[in-house]
């Protein structure tokens, strides 16, 4: 794909990155291939980044990607190029112009997510420029395929397909689609200190020793949570339920074995904003539900506040990222959008975050 009949421009195909939050994570045995096995109920959030695809200028040999709004390179291990290759090396040969591959791409990808922080941005940009890309070579794969595909590309990375909540097991590729939490949607306030923890590294901790004293808690949480989702979970009911969730994260104690002062930082948060303070992922972005955005609003004005004037301890460089958004429901994916430069009658359409 190198143009389209709109005055000569450029088809660029956007696509919405969002974060995802894990309401619980167990860990329920370790793989055969040096995996844990995972029992973790995940969600979609209304945060995320914006990924735009198109051609890649004439006499380009090789994909490209600029990135905004982070302070990280594009270097070419970055999933978005690594998932632009393997979608490549996935469509070739069924590709209208084959044996001819698919052209390069341009990327751009505006950061919204925090990096390494337990939220699945990089897996979240993966599953979107596989999507992207396919839509940029009007190319599709069957169902087959793309779940090979995205498995190869990271444990995260399968979820951000089920386009809403799910049941997630094995090291990530097993993703069940559960309902929608019901009623209005619920707020979350998201906590990053700046302090990136590799995952495979708090998994170690985990290995190591560094666990919940109640073994099967989290587990438990977690397959009780997924009974009531399956049966209609609503907003209201799993706010009820907030303080069960803060033992549902089976690496919290690894996190918080590897960042001195992380414990004392959740406890004075929780007195601050006076709600259960919970863990994504493997860290170190905390979070606490809300009933309303506003709510959730009002809650980061009191923690900037808190992180300026000293209320909330320091255990980084830098103030903490912090945010309000709200847990997204389920949609249908949006086709690619074609969107012309310079032809005058054809408008970018902005991708908001809420």
């Amino acid at each position: 794909m190198t143009t389209v009949g709109v005055s000569g421009a450029r088809i660029h195909v956007v696509r919405f990155a969002p974060a995802k939050l894990n309401l619980t994570l167990a860990v329920v045995g370790q793989r055969s291939d040096g995996y844990h096995a995972l029992h973790s109920i995940m969600v979609p959030l209304s945060l995320g980044d914006a990924l735009t695809v198109s051609a890649a200028p004439a006499g380009a040999s090789h994909d490209s990607l600029r990135i905004t709004g982070a302070t990280i390179a594009p270097a070419p291990d970055n999933l978005v190029l690594r998932a632009i290759a393997a979608a490549r090396v996935a469509v070739a040969a069924t590709w209208h112009d084959a044996p001819a591959e698919p052209p390069p791409l341009a990327a751009r990808l505006a950061k919204r997510i925090p990096v390494a922080a337990g939220l699945g941005g990089g897996s979240s940009d993966a599953a979107a420029a596989i999507s992207a890309a396919l839509g940029a070579w009007a190319a599709s794969l069957g169902r087959e395929e793309t779940a090979a595909l995205v498995a190869s590309l990271g444990s995260d990375v399968p979820f951000f397909l089920a386009g809403g909540a799910a049941l997630v097991t094995g090291r990530g590729e097993s993703v069940e689609p559960l309902p929608d939490i019901g009623g209005e949607p619920l707020a979350v306030l998201l906590v990053t200190p700046r302090l990136p923890l590799a995952t495979p590294a708090v998994f170690k901790a985990y290995a190591g020793g560094a666990r919940p004293s109640d073994a099967a808690g989290a587990r438990k949480t977690s397959e009780r949570l997924a009974v009531l989702m399956r049966s209609g979970l609503t907003g209201a009911a799993l706010l009820e339920r907030a303080q069960e969730l803060v033992r549902a994260n089976d690496l919290m104690p690894a996190a918080m074995s590897m960042t001195p002062g992380l414990q004392g930082y959740v406890v004075a948060l929780e007195k601050l904003v006076g709600r259960p303070v919970c863990q994504s992922g493997s860290g170190p972005t905390l979070w606490s539900l809300y009933p309303t955005l506003a709510e959730a609003r009002k809650a980061v004005r009191v923690v900037r506040l808190a992180a300026v004037n000293g209320t909330l301890p320091l255990i980084a460089t830098g103030e903490p990222f912090v945010a309000a958004t709200t847990i997204a429901g389920r949609h249908s994916s949006p086709a690619a959008q074609l969107v012309a430069e310079g032809a005058g009658t054809i408008r970018p359409r902005t991708v908001h975050n809420a």
